[in-house]
Parts: C-alpha cells; sequence; structure tokens
C-alpha cells in the first residue's frame, strides 16, 4: 500500500495496482459479489473531503480519467474502470440537520437505513432508498426513485444544492442560480456526471407518524386481472400509498407467485388505513397465499424486508425498461422467464407509477420518467460457476419485454449490455444537454463517461 503522505494533501489510503493488498481492495470496493475484471491504476480512499481536490490533482498530473464511489450498490459496477484512478468517497458520511430547518447536509457515503434514523430523530424523513446499504451519493445523482415517492418525487427533486468539486479541482457551488448546469446534471447523471459531488444540501418532509401496508401473495395466474384491477383502482388512492408488484418464486412450492403491497405512510394508522382501503377490495378468482391489511409496519422492518429480497454477499445483474404497455402484459411475459431462472433467488419488480404524480417535481434536472411503467429483472444467485447462466437469464428475459420498452432507468440500466442503453435512458434533449455541459465542465476528460 502507498504512503499518503507521498502525495500531497491526501490524508486517506492510496493503493496502487501491483500493491501488495490491492485486489482485495479493488474487489471490496463493490457491494455486489459478481463484479466485472476491470483494474484501476490507483484507487483512493477520500478520508475527507478535502481529499477530493488533492486527488483530482493527482489525477491530473499523471493523466488519469477518474471514476467515483459513493459506496452503494452499483449493480453493473461502473466504478470500476480499466486504468484510470476509482475515487472512493464511502467513508465521507456525515449528516447535518438544519437547526430549526426542514433541511440537512448530507455527505454522499452515507446510507440510507442510517441517514433515516438520523432524520427521524429530529422528526424529518427524506425519499431514501427502498435497501438499507444505498449510499445516497450515486441514489440521488441516478435520479433516486425512494420510498414514498409518488408522494415527495424522485429524491433528486428534494435536492436543492450540492457541493462540488469540478475537474480543475474548484470547490463551487451549484443549485438553481449558481453553476446551473452542473447542478442540473447532478440531478440524474448518475455514473455519467463529470465532477465530483461532495455534499448534498435535501429538503426534508415531516415524518409519517404511523405507516401501514395491504398486501397479497397470489398465484401467478391472477396477475393481469389484478394488474388490470389496479389499473383503475389507482386513480382512487392517494400519491401517499406506494403500490408495487413483485414476482418471485415461491421457497415452499417452487411456484412462481405475484405479491402485491401497497405501502401507507400516513399521520396515524387509521389514516393509513383509510389511504390503503381500495386496496383492501382486490377481486380475485382464487383464494390469496397470502392476505394482510392494513398491517403496521415501520421503515426498520421495511428495510429488514429488502435487505432479506437482496441479501448482502450475493451476486446480481440488473435490468429496468420504463414501458407504456400495461402491466400486465409486461408481467406476464416477466414471470413466464422467471419460471426459467436458474435460481430461485431472482425476482421481478414493477412499481405502480414510479415516480411522483406532481409534475412541478420532475422539472429542470436530467432525471426524466420515460413511461407511465418502469419494470426491473434482477438475476440474484450465490455460485460463481452460474455467473453466465444467470446473465443470460437476465439478457434473455430483459428481451423478452425489450419490444415494449421506452427507455431504461439509468440507476438499474444494466449498462454492460450494450452502449446504447446509457443513451436510452434519457429524453434526446437531455442526452445533448448533458454532452454540451460535459463539454464545458470536463473539456480534459478528467472524468469517465457512461460504460
Amino acid at each position: 500500500m502507498s504512503d499518503p503522505a507521498r502525495v500531497p494533501g491526501v490524508e486517506g489510503a492510496i493503493v496502487r495496482k501491483g500493491d501488495a493488498g490491492y485486489e482485495d481492495v479493488r474487489a471490496s470496493r463493490l457491494w455486489n459479489g459478481y463484479q466485472p475484471r476491470r483494474h484501476p491504476e490507483v484507487i483512493v480512499r477520500a478520508a475527507t473531503v478535502r481529499d477530493v481536490p488533492a486527488a483530482i490533482a493527482l489525477a491530473r498530473a499523471e493523466g488519469l480519467r477518474v471514476a467515483v464511489r459513493t459506496g452503494g450498490h452499483s449493480w453493473c459496477g461502473t466504478p470500476l474502470r480499466d486504468g484510470g484512478m476509482l475515487l472512493d468517497l464511502s467513508a465521507l458520511r456525515r449528516c447535518t440537520v438544519g437547526p430549526g430547518q426542514a433541511t440537512a447536509t448530507v455527505e454522499p457515503g452515507i446510507r440510507s437505513a442510517e441517514l433515516t434514523r438520523v432524520l427521524a430523530g429530529a422528526g424529518f424523513a427524506f425519499p431514501t432508498g427502498h435497501c438499507p446499504s444505498v449510499a445516497l451519493g450515486g441514489y440521488l445523482l441516478s435520479g433516486g426513485l425512494g420510498w414514498n415517492s409518488g408522494e415527495w418525487g424522485p429524491a433528486c427533486a428534494s435536492v436543492r444544492a450540492i457541493e462540488a468539486v469540478t475537474a480543475e479541482g474548484e470547490v463551487v457551488r451549484c443549485d438553481e442560480r449558481e453553476n446551473a448546469g452542473l447542478f442540473w446534471a447532478a440531478r440524474g447523471a448518475g455514473p455519467g456526471f463529470f465532477a465530483v459531488a461532495t455534499a448534498f444540501r435535501l429538503a426534508l418532509r415531516p415524518l409519517p407518524a404511523a405507516i401501514a401496508a395491504t398486501s397479497y401473495v397470489c398465484h401467478l395466474g391472477e396477475v393481469e386481472s389484478l394488474t388490470d384491477w389496479i389499473a383503475d383502482a389507482a386513480a382512487e388512492l392517494p400519491p401517499n400509498v406506494e403500490v408495487a408488484f413483485v414476482l418471485l418464486t415461491d421457497p415452499g412450492s417452487g411456484e412462481v407467485v405475484v405479491s402485491l403491497t401497497g405501502t401507507a405512510f400516513a399521520g396515524s394508522h387509521d389514516e393509513a388505513a383509510r389511504a390503503l382501503a381500495t386496496l383492501a377490495r382486490a377481486p380475485l378468482s382464487t383464494a390469496p397465499l397470502h392476505r394482510a391489511v392494513a398491517e403496521p409496519t415501520s421503515m426498520e422492518a421495511l428495510y429488514a424486508r429488502a435487505a432479506s429480497a437482496w441479501p448482502e454477499g450475493h451476486r446480481y445483474a440488473v435490468d429496468a425498461q420504463w414501458s407504456q404497455a400495461d402491466l400486465g402484459t409486461l408481467l406476464s411475459r416477466l414471470g413466464d422467464a422467471l419460471s426459467h431462472a436458474p435460481s430461485a433467488k431472482s425476482l421481478v419488480l414493477a412499481p405502480l407509477a414510479p415516480a411522483s404524480r406532481n409534475p412541478e417535481l420532475l422539472r429542470d434536472m436530467a432525471f426524466g420518467v420515460l413511461g407511465d411503467a418502469k419494470v426491473a429483472a434482477y438475476a440474484i444467485w450465490d455460485d460463481p460457476s452460474r455467473d453466465e447462466a444467470n446473465v443470460r437469464w437476465l439478457r434473455e428475459a430483459t428481451a423478452s419485454v425489450a419490444p415494449l420498452g421506452t427507455g431504461h432507468y439509468i440507476g438499474e440500466a444494466d449498462l454492460s449490455a450494450d452502449a446504447s442503453r446509457a443513451r436510452r435512458s434519457y429524453r434526446a434533449a437531455d442526452w445533448a444537454r448533458l454532452a454540451e455541459l460535459r463539454a464545458k465542465y470536463d473539456p480534459d476528460g478528467v472524468f469517465h463517461a457512461f460504460p
């Protein structure tokens, strides 16, 4: 391991390719056990935000392109690039809640569950990621489709300002008035962002006093009748009810089943139950395998359930598509694909209206909603010898709905599948603007672009 003292201004650890321990450090930079065999020349693990300008200066001096990691899932391993520098911000995890204000300033490495606990202690909430281990930096840069996004919008809509380090190593503040182009890109550019976001100023929401969920688990044959019904019933649901379909393999029977869950975030349990009332009337032709109505829950329980579905230490390949097709058609095709999955842990997730119903919350940002529906297929396995089979399954499952697709979500796109996926994650005008802003803020190509 290199001596940080030999690099002026860098307090954190520096590991170079060829150093003892390099491979362990490289492999541990990703949460996903399934990792691309790509090798940065240098890995800088920032100890403080002061390390970031120094790391950029080092990269420029050595002619290294920079990729940034904040510590979250990064399904397809975008921080790992051949050559260049990997700048790891996962140790930057401070959170400061404005006294008497509904705002917080957070560093990029803080995890969703950690931020939720800190904010709850001050009486606030934020649309954090669905999994507890999602780090805020990459999540916010990609848009952030998290908890209660129907009411609160994508997480990036609640970012009011960022602090960033540019390709020149300059520390700048970015908001709607100052460095507005960089601020626009920071809300949605994901791994294509051409600066290093070191802090985010967030607008917070009042902490919901109660959370409740109504859920069903049914035979897969119910999927089309359920989706047809929910398409009409959705108009009766208030925006604070988050509805999601999950296709998964029942561990007892080995049968592919469909789960429908509505989660309400409200001021009281009675209010949550009223918000969920419509979901209690789901029309089913057969008895559900499981049913729970307005069952009280908590963020801790929601995170525990997500951690169980997406366990650490496993191997993942993921792809998500926006679509204008009806969910019944999408889920029927993906349900058939799931029945042939090589791993019983794989699943399909389809949130209903996966973004705010308020168009004002989606204005003036790189992130865009590219369809009325979004479906994501997750290949999940733990045996390295089954890598090829599971990745092939994901590609085939995705291909079954590709003709119905209208784009991808950059936070879950299988960017390793083909180079056009990044472009198809944005509206044409936004993709063009990202290219113009990159030329302005990073003319020398200091930062890696999209894979």
